[in-house]
């Protein structure tokens, strides 16, 4: 017997090494197998899309001028890599645009699609870069890792590390960037302690920011929605119709219900369980071989928790306050008007993100580093090194991002918002008007899956809504914007183009496609309660006429319901398993 053990031993010696090369070279070879099936995909895309343009087939307002996002979104998922598939979409785009000319294939790729959406999207590119600079000097100052260390004491469950991240993202309802990057930058330190995978971090963090926003009256979401709506003639003003609108975005709202109840019941269901069983029993946040990682750098040991949180507070009333400045409330708004001087809601409905919060975050990252450096934490070598830090840490976040509104300005060339506007003015659509709700729900959805872009969705669909229902007494027309708007959000929470998702997954460091895959089941069952929501509401405020207080109350109660009602179904079948 104890001469078998000592050959075992041996063999295994040997066989070691050996089973070890097998086991490389039978992934070099999977993986070189599956570049060649996605190199073989997208030629046929391409020529494809080539084929098609020298058809007779018409792509502009018409189901064409969709399928360049929905060809990028259907590669992200399939081939798992997501810059190539942007920019396969945008190329696809252009195409259709061009009519098959391959010279002016090329400028519109290049001029209308990529230099377009960096020269729009600077100011937020900014922004990133001095939000990741501050991020890195807060780490360097050793103020992450104290308030990491308070949190082991104070925060001492999962649970409550969760609940902790879910209301740190309904406390800052100001914009969806802001809050992704800030929740991220503050609760990683607890998240990671608690061995919370990054997928539900980055989940946490998504769903506590634009469905926040768009049920916030003070917030940049607000003011977008209410700055469309306004010059409508609606007979009520664009804010007026937002905040009757919030209690019929059951989107948002169920979100925060579904949250909640998630964590409190701890349980999960598809990809995020095995994430999260990953995360607890073997500390591996990711669960894949890709990983996004901070820079490695020593924190100044004699950091405290005020110096996390000082600086984050500085950063979000500065960030306000630039806002309001770039409004116009205090006397002249950037482009010389003076219209809203002293209103806080006309200023942040005039106001313009990507001003307002580089103006605002540069300025906190001056005092920052004053500050810093005053208190002897880091030297100002040191401070200015955080600034290429968080440019690298950010590179991800604005490469796609900048493939993503590339992508958007050349479905714009198709003339999608024209298809959408035949699609809901058509005479199927206008004879079922109480289930109109749910159709609208259901078109913002996919038009914000496509396109990644939430305002572009209800900037597209409030004007449509507003002549579908022209009466400020029927309960159809605040059921309908609240269609509009909880399917924008939702599409948008969904998409891998989507510039939300995009900054939740740099935020709380996920890589990217994990992101999207794990939080697409959650995402879906909350849409899949709404949609009934939004027939069930048109049933009781259109065909039955119950009135706007009655149909509000009953129809969230019911949601309320159905939604803890699915997450107890799921926790006792988890308990079977």
């Amino acid at each position: 017997m104890q001469l078998m053990n000592i050959v075992h031993c041996i063999s295994r010696l040997f066989m070691h090494p050996i089973s070890k090369r097998i086991f490389k070279e039978e992934k070099r070879m999977k993986s070189s197998t599956k570049s060649m099936v996605t190199a073989i995909v997208i030629a046929a895309v391409i020529i494809g899309a080539f084929a098609i343009s020298f058809s007779d087939i018409t792509m502009t307002a018409t189901f064409w001028s969709l399928v360049p996002p929905v060809v990028a979104i259907a590669l992200a998922l399939i081939t798992k890599e997501v810059y190539s598939s942007l920019f396969i979409g945008v190329l696809v785009g252009a195409i259709f645009a061009a009519d098959g000319s391959i010279t002016k294939t090329v400028d519109l790729t290049i001029n209308d699609g990529l230099i377009s959406a960096i020269s729009g999207t600077a100011g937020i590119f900014l922004f990133l870069v001095l939000l990741g600079a501050i991020v890195a000097l807060i780490n360097r100052a050793g103020g992450s890792a104290a308030f990491g260390e308070w949190a082991k004491v104070h925060i001492k469950t999962r649970v409550g590390a969760q609940l902790a991240t879910f209301v740190l993202g309904v406390l800052i309802f100001i914009d969806d960037y802001f809050n992704c990057l800030t929740v991220g930058s503050v609760m990683m330190p607890v998240t990671d302690s608690h061995k919370i995978s990054r997928a539900k971090f980055s989940y946490l963090i998504d769903a506590t920011a634009a469905p926040v926003c768009m049920i916030a009256p003070v917030s940049s979401w607000a003011a977008a929605v209410s700055s469309t709506a306004s010059d409508l003639n609606a007979g009520i003003s664009g804010i007026e119709l937002f905040i009757k609108a919030i209690p019929f975005n059951f989107y948002s709202l169920l979100t925060l219900v579904f949250i909640v109840t998630l964590v409190l019941l701890k349980v999960d269901y598809g990809p995020m369980a095995k994430h999260e069983k990953n995360a607890i029993e073997n500390g591996d946040l990711f669960s894949t071989d890709e990983r996004v990682d901070g820079d490695d750098y020593d924190a100044n040991d004699r950091g405290k928790v005020i110096d996390l949180v000082l600086p984050i507070v500085a950063l979000v009333i500065v960030c306000i306050l630039g806002l309001l400045y770039v409004g116009g409330f205090f006397g002249v708004d950037i482009w010389g008007g003076t219209e809203c001087k002293g209103n806080l809601i006309d200023a942040f409905g005039n106001t313009d993100a990507t001003v307002g919060l580089p103006w605002g975050s540069l300025i906190a990252f001056i005092a920052i580093v004053i500050y810093m450096v005053a208190r002897k934490l880091v030297t100002f070598n040191g401070a200015m090194e955080a600034i290429p830090q968080g440019f690298k840490a950010m590179v991800p976040a604005i490469t796609i991002l900048t493939l993503a509104t590339s992508l958007k300005n050349v479905t714009g060339l198709l003339d999608s918002d024209g298809f959408i506007d035949k699609l809901m003015n058509s005479d199927a659509a206008q004879s079922l008007a109480w289930a109109l709700p749910a159709v609208i729900f259901i078109v913002a959805c996919l038009l914000a899956f496509a396109t990644g872009t939430s305002w572009g969705t209800f900037g597209i669909l409030i004007p449509i809504v507003v002549t579908m229902f022209p009466d400020v007494n029927n309960p159809l027309l605040f059921i309908g914007i609240s269609a509009c708007l909880a399917g924008a959000v939702c599409g948008d929470h969904c998409s891998p183009i989507s510039d939300t998702t995009i900054m939740s997954s740099a935020g709380a460091r996920c890589v990217h496609v994990n992101h999207v895959s794990t939080q697409l089941p959650y995402a879906i069952t909350v849409a899949v309660i709404s949609f009934v929501m939004f027939l069930f509401a048109g049933l009781l405020g259109g065909l039955l006429n119950l009135g706007f207080t009655v149909t509000a109350i009953v129809s969230l109660a019911v949601g309320f319901v159905a939604t803890v009602g699915f997450l107890l179904i799921m926790k006792a079948r988890q308990a079977k398993a």
